[in-house]
Formats: structure tokens, sequence, C-alpha cells
């Protein structure tokens, strides 16, 4: 007998829609000018910073005791590869080309950005990876993340 409750239905399946971080900034016109001139970021007036694939919404924190970026996370061995978690605190990752990650490390660097670590390269399974870390005025840390398959 079907079990309503756990059939999936194909017909009118619910999508949620894109994704948006909310970010408590404390000088939000510090941070839009940030976002806007060192990351190329779109900014509007009702806080939206964004470019290509990444949306942000900036907005005014109470206290800076309310700015809080991610503290790193727990390293764990159940990862399907070797791979144990990032060293440093992710706020938002970012999937780029492999081909295009130099490029935009340069660009932004050029533009004053601001680097806290050297980027990370390593492998985990069958891929190459490279993360660059970069912060904002609130050290909230966004990470550009390649990966390419290892050529074997």
């Amino acid at each position: 007998m079907n079990n309503p409750l756990t059939e999936l239905d194909t017909k009118h399946q619910l999508k949620f829609g894109t994704t948006i971080q909310v970010r408590l900034v404390s000088d939000l016109k510090r941070s839009q000018e940030y976002y806007r001139d060192v990351l190329g970021c779109k900014i509007d007036d009702w806080g939206h910073a964004e470019r290509d694939g990444m949306i942000l919404i900036l907005q005014q924190a109470n206290s800076h005791e309310d700015v809080r970026p991610n503290a790193p996370s727990k390293k764990r061995s159940d990862y399907p590869t070797e791979w144990e978690g990032p060293e440093y605190g992710w706020d938002t990752f970012i999937h780029v080309g492999w081909n295009d990650i130099d490029d935009l490390t340069e660009e932004i660097r050029n533009k004053g950005g601001l680097f806290p670590h050297e980027p990370v390269s390593g492998s985990h399974g069958n891929w190459e990876f490279k993360n660059v870390y970069i912060q904002d005025p609130d050290k909230y840390t966004i990470v550009l993340g390649a990966m390419k398959e290892e050529q074997l």
C-alpha cells in the first residue's frame, strides 16, 4: 500500500527561490562602498549587494555586538573524502571557475581588498581545490572557491 506521507509528489514539488544572505554591518555606508568599489557589486537603496550569483542584503546593526562573523567550524572525519573542514570561518562561499580565481583575486586585491589569509590549495578525493579568503570591513569572510578534477 502506498503511504501518501512518504511519497514525493513529482507533479507539484514546491521549490525554494534564490537565496539571499542578510548581513548585519557596523557601518552601512562603509560596507556599501566596500562591496561596490572593491568587490564590484551593484548596490541599491534597499541594501542589496549583488554581483553575478552572489546576493547579500546589508543591514545596519543596532550595535557592534550584533555583528558576528562565523567562527571556524569543528573538524569532522565523516566527510566523503579525507578533508576535515576549513581552517578558518566562512560566512559566504562562492564557487568560481578554476581559470577565473586568480584574475578575480587580482582584481579585488588591486581595488584594496582585505585578504586575512594566504590562499589555501589542496586536494580531496579526485578534486584539486583552491580557496581565497576575502574579508569585508566587519571581518565577514567571503571565500572564493574553485575546484577541478585531477588529471590522473
